[in-house]
Formats: C-alpha cells, sequence, structure tokens
C-alpha cells in the first residue's frame, strides 16, 4: 500500500536490495519549480515495496549573493584606530569639574602646552581663570608656562598683568616678555624690560640667555638704540660671553644694520671657530654696503676654511656678482659651485642666477635658468623684470 502526497512526481528513485532490516535511505532532488522532494524507500528483507512514501518540502535556499559592481567604490572596514575622538580644554575641565576631581599642576601643564600650540586666546584665558578659581599657587615653572601662551597667543597685555603678579622671576620670564615685545613690534618695551632686567639681577656677571641678547639686539637696530647695542656688547665682553657663536651672529649682523663694518669685523675676528651663519653674515654685511669685491673674497676665504655653504650664502654672493661688471665671469664660477653643492635647484639661487645672468647680458642662460624654475612669478618677479628690461635694451 503506497501513500502520495498531493505534490507533482517526484524524480524517480532507484530501489536498492538489502538482505538486513529496513533501512531508510535519503535523496535529495531539485525539482524545476525550486522545491526539494525527499524520497523515503523502504526496503524490506522478503520483498521490495512498490509504493515508497514521498514527501515534498519547500527548499531551503541561502540567500542570494549579489554581483559586484565595478563602478562602486569599495569600503574600507572602519578599524577602531581609525575612529579619532577630539577633546577641548573646556571639556577635560569640565570632565575634571563635574567629578569633582582636584585637577594637578601636571595635567595644567598639559593643557596650558596644547593652548601654546594652537594659539587660541579664549581658551587660554579660560584655562588661566580655572587655576585661579581652584586656588592652587602654580610655581614658577607653570607660570613661565602662562606667560608663554599668552605671548604665542599675541596677549601681550595679559602676559604683562601676569608678569606684574608674580612674586617671582627668573631670565626665562624676563626673555618670554622681551621675546613677546619683540614679536609684536613693541621694540621700545622691549628695550624697556630689558633695562628692568639689568636692575632686578644685582649680578652683572651673570649673563641670561643666547636668545635674550638676540632678541635685545633686534630691538636696538628697530629702535635706532647704537648706544645701548654697544653697551650690551662691552656687557659681554667683560662677562666673557662673546665666544658664544649664536650670539656673536647677533652681533656681527646689528652692527652691519648700523654699517659698522669695522666693529663687525672686529667680532668676527675674535672668533675662532667660525660656522656658516658668521660667515654668510659677514658677505652679507659686505654686499648691503656694496663691497663687492670684499664679499668675493670672503667667499673664497669661507671655502678654503672648509666650511659648508647654503642657498642663503650663494644669494648673496650672486647679488655681488650682478653688479661686478667682468661679463659674468665670477657669476659662472657660483653656479659651477652650487651645482657641484646640489643647490642649484634652490628658488633662491635660482633667482640669484636670473638676475645675475640678466644683467651681465647672458640673456640666453638667464632664459634656461629662469625655465627650471617652479612658479616663477611668485618668486622672482624682480628679477624677471631686470631680465626682460636688459632683452628689451638689447633688442633696441
Amino acid at each position: 500500500m503506497g501513500i502520495r502526497s498531493a505534490y507533482p512526481k517526484a524524480v524517480a528513485v532507484h530501489h536498492i536490495p538489502s538482505t538486513t532490516s529496513n533501512r531508510y535511505r535519503y535523496r535529495w532532488q531539485q525539482s524545476h519549480n525550486n522545491h526539494t522532494i525527499i524520497s523515503t524507500t523502504t526496503v524490506s528483507s522478503h520483498r521490495p515495496s512498490k509504493s515508497p512514501l514521498q514527501i515534498r518540502l519547500p527548499l531551503l535556499q541561502s540567500p542570494k549573493r549579489k554581483d559586484p559592481n565595478p563602478h562602486e567604490t569599495a569600503r574600507a572596514p572602519t578599524s577602531p584606530t581609525a575612529i579619532k575622538t577630539t577633546s577641548t580644554t573646556s571639556d577635560v575641565l569640565s570632565l575634571m569639574d563635574s567629578l569633582r576631581l582636584p585637577i594637578p599642576a601636571d595635567i595644567y601643564a598639559s593643557l596650558v602646552k596644547e593652548c601654546t600650540i594652537t594659539k587660541d586666546a579664549a581658551r587660554a584665558a579660560e584655562l588661566h581663570a580655572h587655576i585661579n578659581r581652584t586656588g592652587l599657587r602654580p610655581r614658577l615653572p607653570l607660570l613661565n608656562r602662562l606667560l608663554l601662551m599668552y605671548v604665542s597667543c599675541g596677549c601681550t597685555d595679559a602676559a604683562r598683568q601676569l608678569f606684574d603678579e608674580m612674586s617671582l622671576k627668573d631670565y626665562n620670564s624676563w626673555a618670554i616678555m622681551i621675546a613677546g615685545y619683540v614679536d609684536s613690534g613693541d621694540y621700545d618695551e622691549a628695550v624697556k624690560s630689558f633695562v628692568a632686567m639689568l636692575q632686578h639681577h644685582d649680578n652683572m656677571l651673570e649673563v641670561p640667555s643666547a636668545w635674550i641678547i638676540a632678541w635685545v639686539l633686534k630691538a636696538c637696530v628697530n629702535t635706532m638704540n647704537l648706544g645701548l647695542g654697544e653697551q650690551v656688547h662691552g656687557w659681554l665682553l667683560k662677562a666673557g660671553y662673546t665666544m658664544n657663536l649664536f650670539v656673536s651672529s647677533s652681533l656681527i649682523n646689528f652692527y652691519g644694520k648700523f654699517k659698522c663694518l669695522g666693529d663687525a669685523d672686529f667680532v668676527f675676528d675674535q672668533i675662532p671657530l667660525r660656522d656658516t651663519v658668521i660667515w654668510t653674515n659677514k658677505i652679507v654685511n659686505n654686499c648691503r654696503e656694496e663691497h663687492f669685491e670684499e664679499v668675493l673674497n670672503a667667499f673664497k676665504e669661507m671655502g678654503r676654511a672648509g666650511i659648508k655653504k647654503n642657498h642663503f650664502t650663494l644669494s648673496s654672493v650672486l647679488s655681488a656678482c650682478a653688479k661686478l661688471k667682468d661679463d659674468g665671469r665670477c657669476g659662472l664660477q657660483v653656479h659651477a659651485n652650487a651645482i657641484k653643492l646640489g643647490i642649484d635647484s634652490n628658488v633662491f639661487v635660482q633667482c640669484g642666477l636670473v638676475d645675475m645672468y640678466g644683467k651681465c647680458g647672458l640673456l640666453r642662460d638667464a632664459r634656461m635658468v629662469f625655465e627650471t624654475i617652479r612658479r616663477p612669478e611668485k618668486y622672482c618677479m624682480l628679477e624677471c623684470h631686470a631680465y626682460w628690461l636688459h632683452s628689451a635694451r638689447v633688442l633696441h
């Protein structure tokens, strides 16, 4: 006796004889209408069944994959490290206040450093106000950091107010204030602060940081205060501090701006070991005063001393070569030196070469260098003007 389902007829299944007891074998086959037929065959040890039991079940299909579209841009999986979270100084302060946790001085120092880098005046003022509200008494290192933060943000008035409230000051405190005034263009206040610093410290033989000397000499140049600069030089001589290369370079530049080349050469001769900056300052001073022969002599001595030249050195020497009436012979040698040093592709050197070749009448060489400059309209408009002006004179 066979029992058939009401579903369509299944695919025929061959009977496999067996000598054992009833066994069941299952075979899955796909029909044309996407349904599965489970054919169950009962095999008897005496005689085979003529009507197998057939049960029709729906097919369990796996979800279809979407064919990739070559025009779609694949999205990279988001990694935990790719997610960046940014928190401001206000967020950190609000979080610590909500947790009612005291903020240690090192955390304040980190937040002050962040405001110094970002140069955010509003957050700087907020951070300083928070320190005052907590009743924390900052020590001198943190106070100096606060001064530097205000100076970096351009808040010299706030820095001055904090500076006046400080009961203890060191050379770093004065240096920050002097640098802030010079950087903001208030050179008179920088000079006054330097004089006040000398009056505040009794030990005149104790020389502050070299950076203070450099800022003060720059302020003297911009205020045309030659006398104060000479007094600073005498003070440095008395303290035996003129051997510092940075200070000596600042003195050479200072005397050169006042056209006192004799004093600049005196400082230069007192230096036993001269570096590239010292030699370049000497060359720039002579070039500014149109002592072009001295420029070439210093350039040759620099080479004999084995001092490495940079693009500032070569651009200054090329400026002197452009004024010499030697048909560009010295300029050609400087150009060869630049190629040898591998700095002929520097934009300052290239502009100097265009200017030199143009003024010497070597228009073909000037054009060859001009064509190698990237964005010449941005870097060497004056040199290009001299080149085209000389070209017009030759044509006429």
